[in-house]
């Protein structure tokens, strides 16, 4: 078929709706598609059909739009447009053969396909909005919507003759997935039906403009709208939603969590969403391999083509059963099916600690802390030292001796972190930190009896159970209730004592527990977990989660304390972060901020990230602090040991202070030879300019537009941020201020402007000296890092402090930030300027964050400010 020309569709606009237009050619898959654009700056969709459309099919298409017209939604569809004879198709002639001409409202925003980032909380107002689409559909009926074609869900079976496109790798998904559909037939045929729009896809799907926080602004092309089972509609949802997650079924949980709020799903509904689909993608990969077959020359035909094996590729690895417990769990049902059920039948029965381990005659718990905030764990190199840990649990046990040592349900730990336990999510890295079962610490060689009659279903000592050691899984049958139980951590030889189909008898010994040397893990200890499905798992079973899953593993792995009901063995949580922000806003400043809309409840710290209290991992790209690393052991170690020697001031002699004074000094130039020790950067900077006028006798100030020295009364004074911003009074008298020199966004522009920022400098100088007026000092910070992380032009500073000190002023660089090799190349960033300030201050990163800053100025300085009044601080 030849196209037609952009000529060509100026001039049906003309002839058909009495527009003068220009325009530009679409994307489409079967229709050619032109966006118009009047005189009157007004847009318009011109669809013009291909030879195989009929009529009735584009009458149907517009009585959808006519029908969706009164219905109120959040969002815009597009509206169909009458032509000069008042119909809403126009016919016409090409080269010979009928086609049909329809134009549009045109529905402004973004595609989908082109956003970036998606976030979960635009996957949710997807969902909602598309819900409240489905609502309305299903009041319309039209004959057309019953017609069969490749695109409806419901009839895909017709991939199953074509899957000799592709390879062998290839071939197993899609039939793996083609069977589970043929299974899900008997189900799948009795579930409820509606008029669907049929396509919701990432070229159908409308986003606002807005940048932050943008909403649904529409949705296009009916041209699939089918009857349909309604929940097809959602398998083509989900498949473009979350296709190029890294995450897929998470993405698709997020659109099931908007979705649900205008549309009802029955439990039938979701143990078929995951094979329909996959289902979608498949089509989407057939349909590409027969039309290349075909030598389409339509990109768009094959547009979604790799995507969507990527994401099969993704889904495949999914256990089909897990994602049904996700689906029911955000949609309000219980995740596991037989969760309540085993919930009642384990508040019948009570179980005695004695009967798992009947050599060890204790009744009474003592929990061990080991979440994410633990203090008694230490850092992460102190609990990855085995024998450090072991022994700790040992001097618990000398000081609990009528007690069993366990480790919680459901506990968060920062203690998994081996890469296995990690994986890429949709919004970056997330670790598996949620402890799935209880741990018993106990002498290795403990027995382990079963508390049930069992069938062993693992029994591996293997490295895919290393995180075990010693690995036994058992099956077992209650009142009718199937469910299996977990013992992690035993010795090799346990292990080797059974094969798959083995059955126990109640009390039976199921094996002893290993030594730290073969139990995958710490000390000897038991980890024992309830789990009422085996999923896909056949050698193996996860004792850990991720917190976004943690609702549906806890439906799946009840909590082990339902047999015991020991009022001990309860984790203890962390306060919610709005029992934290509440206190904050009633006994806390109100002053005091929090940053990001949610704030983050951050408990620990390690290396370059921080954690929050379930143990999720953010990249510390803000925190000003620590200047080696969160919690560096080195560090950790230094303010141990003098923490427990010394804590006293600088009146009575102490080496310490004269050994790293002189390591100090070993890093800065020779001219700053002389120390002064302080607790934080703002008390630095107030006793620099204190020293500066000390030096001067006068008492004015210089500083620069937007900078910042920190937060006692001095230095607000000639911190711009804060006087000129949101609170502040505007600048002092005694303060003089420079304009931003900005080479990129200021008021001179480019890299040679320094001499010209500078400037602003020797008028300021002229101006005050003409008024009887002399400047004390100036103070800036080689780069300034509250006005935007700004590195000012070359020889601005040299400039600057040359008009300065020919005025008789003081030159004081404020390192606080940007000190100690912060910037890379030089480790004071004032050297990237070739200047040598009179005095430098230093704050936060002197102590990797800890109460230190101190402040270096030339022998000169210190001469002046020695003027008979002592100088004290308790640093």
């Amino acid at each position: 078929m030849k196209s037609i020309s952009i000529q060509f569709s100026e001039k049906i606009a003309q002839e058909f709706y009495m527009l003068q237009v220009s325009s530009i050619r679409l994307d489409g898959d079967e229709d050619e598609n032109f966006r118009l654009k009047n005189t009157e700056g007004e847009t318009y969709l011109l669809k013009i059909s291909s030879k195989e459309t009929k009529a009735p099919f584009l009458e149907f298409q517009t009585e959808i739009l006519n029908h969706l017209e009164k219905e109120q939604f959040s969002f815009t569809l597009p509206q169909a447009i009458k032509n000069i004879d008042s119909n809403f198709v126009s016919i016409t002639k090409i080269d010979g053969k009928t086609r049909y001409i329809r134009l549009l409202t045109w529905v402004p925003g973004r595609l989908w396909s082109l956003i970036n980032p998606k976030t979960s909380a635009l996957r949710h107002k997807l969902g909602k909005a598309a819900s409240q689409l489905t609502k309305s559909l299903e009041t319309f009926q039209h004959p057309e919507t019953n017609r069969i074609f490749d695109w409806n869900l419901a009839d895909s079976a017709w991939t199953i003759n074509h899957i000799e496109l592709f390879n062998d790798n290839q071939k197993k998904i899609v039939e793996k997935f083609q069977k589970s559909f043929t299974a899900l037939q008997s189900s799948y045929v009795k579930l409820p039906k509606s008029s669907i729009h049929g396509d919701i896809n990432d070229h159908n799907i409308l986003v606002s403009e807005e940048l932050e926080n943008p909403s649904i602004a529409g949705f296009i092309d009916f041209g699939d709208a089918a009857h349909s089972q309604t929940i097809n509609e959602v398998a083509i949802l989900l498949a473009y939603a979350c296709m190029e997650c890294p995450d897929p079924l998470e993405a698709s949980l997020d659109v099931l969590s908007g979705y649900k709020e205008h549309y009802s799903f029955n439990k039938n509904e979701l143990k078929c969403l995951f094979t329909l689909v996959a289902m979608r993608w498949i089509i989407t990969v057939t349909k590409a391999a027969i039309r290349r077959a075909e030598d389409s020359s339509n990109s768009y035909h094959t547009i979604s083509e790799q995507a969507a094996w990527e994401a099969l590729h993704k889904w495949n690895k999914i256990s089909s059963e897990y994602a049904e417990y996700a689906f029911r769990d955000v949609c309000g049902f219980a995740a596991h099916t037989e969760e309540i059920a085993f919930n009642k039948w384990a508040q019948k029965n009570i179980f005695q600690f004695s009967e798992l381990f009947p050599t060890e005659q204790i009744k009474e718990i003592h929990l061990l802390d080991l979440k994410v905030s633990s203090s008694w764990i230490g850092s992460r190199h102190q609990f990855n030292n085995l024998e450090l840990f072991e022994y700790k649990i040992n001097q618990l046990r000398k000081k609990y001796p009528k007690s069993l040592i366990a480790g919680g349900y459901l506990e968060p730990r920062p203690i998994y972190t081996e890469k296995e336990f990690d994986k890429e999510g949709n919004s970056g890295p997330e670790s598996r930190t949620v402890h799935l079962g209880v741990d018993f610490w106990l002498p290795a060689q403990t027995p382990v009896h079963t508390l049930f009659d069992a069938e062993i279903i693992t029994a591996e000592h293997t490295d895919i159970s290393k995180q075990y050691g010693g690995l036994i899984i058992l099956k077992h049958t209650e009142d009718g209730i199937c469910f299996y139980t977990l013992y992690g951590h035993l010795s090799a030889e346990s292990s080797n004592r059974f094969k798959t189909g083995d059955t126990l008898k109640k009390g039976d010994c199921i094996g002893y527990l290993g030594n730290a040397q073969e139990n995958g893990a710490w000390s000897p200890h038991l980890h024992f977990q309830i789990m009422l499905s085996m999923l896909d798992f056949k050698t193996d079973f996860p004792g850990v989660t991720f917190p976004k899953q943690l609702s549906v593993w806890r439906s799946m792995c009840p909590n082990p304390n339902l047999l015991f009901k020991s009022k001990k063995l309860h984790t203890s949580y962390d306060a919610t972060t709005a029992d934290i922000l509440h206190f904050r806003k009633k006994h806390l400043g109100k002053s005091l901020s929090v940053s990001y809309k949610e704030p983050l409840h951050i408990v620990r710290g390690d290396g370059a990230y921080l954690m929050d209290s379930y143990g999720q991992k953010y990249l510390d790209s803000v925190n000003n602090v620590a200047h080696v690393g969160h919690e560096h052991p080195k560090v950790v170690e230094a303010g141990q040991e003098q923490m427990s020697l010394l804590n006293t001031n600088t009146r009575y002699l102490n080496e310490e202070i004269t050994k790293y004074a002189a390591a100090l000094l070993k890093k800065l130039p020779k001219e700053l030879s002389v120390l002064y020790f302080v607790n934080s950067g703002s008390e630095a900077n107030e006793l620099a300019m204190r020293m500066a006028k000390a030096a001067t006798g006068r008492k004015d100030m210089m500083a620069i537009e937007v900078g910042y020295h920190g937060n006692t009364h001095s230095v607000i004074e000639v911190s711009s941020y804060k006087f000129d911003g949101k609170g502040g009074k505007g600048k002092p008298k005694n303060t003089h201020i420079l304009p931003m020199p900005d080479p990129y966004r200021g008021i001179h522009k480019g890299a040679d402007t320094g001499i010209s920022y500078a400037s602003y400098a020797a008028e300021i100088l002229k101006r005050e000296r003409s008024e009887g007026n002399e400047i004390a000092g100036f103070i800036g910070e080689p780069i300034i890092s509250c006005g935007g992380q700004v590195v000012p032009p070359k020889n601005y500073y040299k400039a600057v402090y040359k008009h300065v000190r020919d005025a008789g002023g003081i030159c004081i660089m404020d390192e606080v930030q940007t000190g100690f090799g912060r910037t890379g190349s030089h480790f004071w960033a004032f050297q990237l300027h070739d200047v040598m300030p009179d005095i430098v201050t230093m704050g936060k990163p002197i102590g990797n964050g800890h109460p230190l800053a101190a402040v270096a100025c030339t022998q000169e300085v210190a001469n002046a400010f020695a003027n008979g009044m002592e100088f004290f601080n308790t640093f």
